[in-house]
Order: C-alpha cells, then sequence, then structure tokens
C-alpha cells in the first residue's frame, strides 16, 4: 500500500488493537511516530470510552522521547470552536459546539503536550468538515489530527 520511497521510511509498524495501528517512520527531521486510531462513537458506553482513551494513552506513552507524535483518525469528537481554557492545546476554529468525546479528545490532548491540528488555522467549513450525513444536510468535524505543540506552527 506505500509507494517505494514510504516503504524504505517505514521503520515498524504495529496493530495495537481493532482500533489503534501505530506506525513509526523516518523522516528528514525527525523520527516520526503516527497513531492511526478510530474512536468510540459519542453514544457508545462510558467502559468502552475509557478503555479506548487508556490503551491510547498506553501507546502515546511508549513513543520514544524523541519521536516526532502524530495522533490522528476518526476520533468521533466535536471539540467546538470555543478554547476558552484549552488555548495551548486548542485553536478557536472548530466548527460546532464541543460533546463529551470532544472534552475527552481535548483533554487527552491536554495531558499529553498535543495541539489539535484542525482548529489552529482559518479554513472554510468545507474543508473543516470531516463527515457529512446520508442526506448531506449534517456535517461535523470529528476526524482530527493531533501533533506535539512544538510543532503547532
Amino acid at each position: 500500500m506505500l509507494n517505494k520511497e514510504t516503504s524504505r521510511a517505514l521503520l515498524e509498524w504495529n496493530p495495537v488493537m481493532l482500533r489503534i495501528l501505530t506506525a513509526r517512520f523516518d523522516s528528514r527531521f525527525a523520527k516520526l511516530s503516527i497513531i492511526q486510531c478510530y474512536a468510540p462513537t459519542n453514544e457508545a458506553e462510558e467502559e468502552t470510552k475509557d478503555v479506548f482513551y487508556e490503551q491510547l494513552q498506553t501507546v502515546v506513552d511508549k513513543v520514544l522521547k524523541h519521536d516526532l507524535p502524530l495522533v490522528m483518525g476518526d476520533i468521533n469528537a466535536k471539540v467546538g470552536c470555543n478554547n476558552q481554557g484549552r488555548e495551548s492545546y486548542m485553536g478557536r476554529f472548530g466548527t460546532g459546539e464541543m460533546n463529551e468525546n470532544g472534552e475527552l479528545f481535548a483533554d487527552f490532548c491536554g495531558l499529553n503536550n498535543l495541539v489539535i491540528g484542525r482548529t489552529i488555522f482559518r479554513h472554510r467549513n468545507i474543508h473543516k468538515n470531516t463527515w457529512v450525513s446520508p442526506d448531506r444536510k449534517t456535517t461535523n468535524q470529528i476526524g482530527h489530527i493531533a501533533i506535539n505543540k512544538r510543532w503547532r506552527s
């Protein structure tokens, strides 16, 4: 699935669980540890969400100190645009209102020195929203990319 150049850069990959996969790449500036996830929906049971975030924390804790961590995927979290009290790890250019999964993800990012990338820069909603309902009337921003604060800009 990878082209030749990307294939050579791939150092290792690990399917952690059904909802989390990690891949580590050699890049020009640093080793890149990508954590690809598919989080439980907002309607999922609390226990399911807790297990997911505990496992995700375990994975993030295993990222080597000098690697650049990148957490991305279908996080099923609406973080919204109100970043009051969360300015250091969340911008004000999200869409909609924060939901419970949004709070979980935002708090997770705050604890791990990650910044929610899709909220930092102003974009048109058509470029921010990552989910469209089957009737095409409702859109949401539930897919996210979080990167180490050091690389915020």
